[in-house]
């Protein structure tokens, strides 16, 4: 059996009134690309924000690389990558000092924090602007950097919320490349996007309408099971439904 990265059980959170996330249930195995698509407003950041404990659920379990999200969230913390969906990273601080700056966020030592630096800033391509301020990137590069900077500690698992939302197709190709090479050197990754062709690259896909997981599946076998030929049109005979 495959090792499970993320176990999550009946997971829901409410809003006063609203319920953002209703009662879901999935895995996610070592090594795996595991795709959650779906419309904006649909639940999946809410969903991450509670597997990354940054937000404690109002019901169910889950445990992250082992740990309990909720008990646990500092250890969670401690132990995976994110990068959100809006940037987060020091618009005043030079590309070169960001990266610093979140490697001693992850008490990584002097060695460690310089050797992983100068291997980021390699695998990245950012020789050429590793001393401009970050405010100073064009989106596709501000996106590069992060992601970088949320696997500059070597965690086990990456959560990517829409990483590649606003930048150029050549962009969106290389960030893809590199969640391969992550998964081809035994880290999970779990990928939240609206661009239905992305989510032909992932392992295996969850579709989330109004805060409920409607199907899980891979890319083959979702469009085999509703007889399409695309992902996106899966998804509109789902939401139609």
């Amino acid at each position: 059996m495959p090792e499970i990265s993320v176990y999550v059980k009946n997971l829901t959170k409410q809003f006063k009134n609203f319920i953002a996330v209703d009662n879901v249930s999935f895995e996610v195995y070592k090594g795996e690309i595991f795709g959650f698509l779906g419309a904006n407003g649909a639940g999946k950041t809410t969903t991450i924000r509670m597997l990354c404990g940054l937000l404690l659920p109002t019901a169910g379990e889950g445990r992250v690389g082992g740990f309990d999200i909720m008990t646990e969230s500092e250890r969670i913390k401690q132990n995976i990558g994110y990068m959100s969906q809006k940037f987060s990273l020091y618009n005043d601080l030079t590309v070169y000092e960001n990266i610093r700056f979140y490697g001693g966020i992850y008490n990584l030592s002097n060695h460690q924090l310089t050797e992983n630096t100068e291997a980021l800033i390699t695998r990245m391509h950012l020789q050429d602007w590793r001393n401009r301020l970050t405010g100073e990137l064009p989106l596709g590069w501000k996106q590069r950097l992060a992601l970088g900077c949320a696997v500059l500690h070597d965690p086990k698992i990456v959560f990517l919320d829409e990483p590649t939302s606003g930048v150029d197709p050549i962009s969106r190709r290389e960030f893809w490349d590199f969640i391969y090479y992550l998964a081809d050197n035994g880290k999970t990754v779990f990928v939240t996007t609206h661009y239905m062709d992305e989510v032909e690259y992932c392992n295996r896909l969850s579709i989330m309408y109004q805060g409920k997981i409607i199907a899980l599946d891979t890319p083959t076998g979702l469009k085999k099971a509703f007889n399409q030929q695309r992902i996106e049109e899966v998804f509109i005979q789902l939401v139609d439904r």
